[in-house]
């Protein structure tokens, strides 16, 4: 991402913010995962959307109309031992040269030049509760800039929530953004591809899920966007399986919820198919309920409809595909209102998808579902989960778990399906898995 995207985004805070306001937003931190090892380092998404900055124990300040420039960086001061032991980082001239900031100063100056930023400013806009030093620390500068009141200094009276603002921002991705996330589409889908043709009874789930994060790497995506979900047979039925540790079956099912992470941009991509290349009749009359309700949902994926749409057109399809099976016994309208379906489709069609797996972005607007608008990516997933020891349904549909997940773009005129290259008709899925 170029860094004129960066100072766009900024510019665009810095004028909500307000003159004779200031804004703030810290770093992620780095996590001991065990003794002296440290889990892998990733940037808080907020942090990293406002200002392309990959480092910890960074803080950025944005005060509209400074004479000097109106965008601050805290971080760590170049360490020449640091940069020989953990490698480059940018330190204060880095900050300025690099990452555009106007002014950079070292974090551990912190509490002594940020109270001055402070004075004589109305509202504090940042993200409250979510750092638990920056909370303590805002409210200590606050109370010392309030103890030196006789000296003419005003104290911030407001704490206002930067995240209502950046998330609003977030939701809607630009042409770079969506560059970023094509490519991680492409990738993840062609990475659901590999796992297909893997598959043999036999392996071990982990083993599957190897060929996955293999091709992501290949490809130059060295992380995940999530844990991967590799379940086969009734592991499947477990929404968040995750331990990926069984042998697969002849005659189950596979369900992979997978996808990587390009740029701090995710995937997230669900495709079951047959462990043998060759699904069962029962197998099959299921998956093309799921998949039929996947593509009725997408005819709701459009400007101009509500976000509830795609998952009333969902719950119909898969409540009346569930009548006609004779998993559920009623009327059609009545089972949807009373919410029969849930006990085999528990989950709401999907999230919005962008720097977090589970993007940010509100769902509702007072109250009201928000109508849909070009720029928002968003999951469409359809599943349905039969219990293995359900006994209210015949023997023939327990244990089987199928979902379909697909990531969604909305465009001017309708919707743009990213994740396309990974085939998902029985048809496609059998012919690839034979080599047909």
């Amino acid at each position: 991402m170029k860094q004129s995207e960066f100072k766009k985004r900024r510019k665009q805070l810095i004028n909500h913010i307000g003159v004779g306001n200031i804004g703030l937003i810290s770093s992620a931190s780095m996590r001991t995962r065990n003794r002296d090892v440290d889990y892998p380092f990733r940037q808080d998404s907020d942090f990293f959307y406002l200002t392309g900055f990959n480092e910890p124990d960074a803080l950025a300040v944005f005060i509209p109309g400074r004479e000097q420039g109106e965008y601050i960086l805290f971080c760590r001061e170049f360490d020449e031992t640091k940069a020989l032991w953990e490698g480059a980082h940018a330190g204060l001239e880095g900050a300025t040269q690099h990452y555009d900031a106007d002014d950079a100063f070292p974090i551990n100056d912190l509490d002594e030049i940020l109270p001055g930023f402070l004075e004589n400013k109305t509202k504090v806009y940042y993200p409250m509760g979510r750092n638990l030093e920056l909370d303590t620390n805002l409210l200590e500068w606050i109370n010392h800039i309030r103890s030196q009141s006789r000296s003419g200094l005003v104290a911030p009276s407001e704490l206002v929530s930067l995240e209502l603002i950046v998330h609003e921002m977030r939701l809607f991705k630009s042409p770079n953004e969506l560059k970023l996330m094509r490519t991680v589409a492409e990738i993840s889908a062609a990475g659901h591809v590999k796992a297909m043709q893997a598959c043999k009874p036999g392996l071990y789930e982990y083993q599957i899920e190897a060929e996955l994060i293999y091709h992501f790497n290949q490809n130059g995506l060295r992380n995940v966007a999530y844990p991967s979900i590799v379940a086969g047979g009734k592991n499947a039925c477990t929404l968040h399986y995750t331990e990926n540790t069984d042998k697969l079956k002849n005659g189950d099912l596979l369900l992979i919820d997978a996808g990587a992470e390009c740029d701090h941009y995710a995937a997230d991509i669900t495709r079951t198919f047959p462990v043998s290349g060759k699904f069962s009749e029962p197998q099959k009359l299921l998956y093309q309920l799921v998949l039929d309700a996947q593509f009725a949902a997408l005819e709701q994926i459009k400007p101009g409809l509500f976000w509830n749409q795609a998952h009333d057109a969902s719950v119909e399809v898969l409540t009346k595909g569930l009548v006609e099976l004779g998993l559920l016994k009623g009327k059609i309208n009545k089972l949807i209102k009373d919410e029969k379906y849930k006990q085999f489709y528990m989950h709401r069609i999907g999230h919005w998808l962008g720097m977090d797996v589970h993007d940010v972005g509100d769902y509702k607007i007072k109250q009201e579902w928000r109508v849909l608008k070009p720029g928002m990516v968003l999951t469409v997933e359809p599943g349905l989960y039969i219990p293995a020891n359900c006994k209210t349904v015949d023997a023939q549909w327990r244990g089987i778990g199928i979902r379909i997940e697909d990531d969604v773009l909305v465009t001017a005129t309708g919707h743009e399906v990213l994740t396309g290259g990974a085939p998902k008709s029985i048809q496609e899925i059998e012919a690839l898995m034979q080599g047909l």
